[in-house]
């Protein structure tokens, strides 16, 4: 098949592409970028494409591939992608401040309500607090695991109690 002859092939079945770009990826200006692409990458593995095979499947399996790759690399760098206009943030010379002195406050009610709890929940939980998993409690007070659990379970109800909302 010569290249003119396949590139003719491809433009013919375009049509049928362009619905399920938008079907994957619910956006108008996305699918015709993923459709483009696919369009880019069919005509690179030309060498690829089996004469006599379906060219709609096989433009529609490297338009899903393309679009899973995408999805798969986006969610690995997890980012948050917002498409809402931002115009009124244009010359806005605000500046948030944080206030420290408010959360050092919260900070010192949330480590006091900590402290206050009965010893039998409180260790296995400022353990867990400082971000050791379950077994590792387990082993370290050598306790069942399941003991360490709903320790730590109870404790979390106790400081839900204690602990006045924000």
């Amino acid at each position: 098949m010569s290249t003119q002859e396949f590139e003719n092939m491809l433009v013919a079945n375009v049509d049928f592409l362009k619905p399920f770009a938008i079907t994957l990826t619910r956006d108008n200006e996305t699918a015709k970028d993923l459709t483009q692409e696919t369009l880019y990458r069919a005509l690179a593995n030309k060498e690829k494409y089996n004469v006599g095979t379906n060219v709609k499947a096989w433009m529609y399996t490297i338009m899903r591939n393309i679009f899973i790759n995408d999805y798969r690399k986006k969610s690995r760098q997890q980012v948050i992608f917002d498409k809402t206009p931002n115009d009124f943030l244009l010359n806005h010379n605000q500046s948030a401040v944080t206030n420290l002195a408010e959360s050092g406050i919260k900070l010192k009610e949330i480590l006091s309500a900590i402290y206050k709890l009965p010893d039998v929940f409180k260790q296995p939980f400022v353990l867990y607090f400082e971000g050791y998993k379950y077994n590792e409690i387990s082993d370290y007070l050598q306790e069942p695991l399941g003991t360490v659990k709903s320790r730590i379970h109870f404790a979390r109800k106790i400081l839900k109690e204690n602990i006045s909302r924000y």
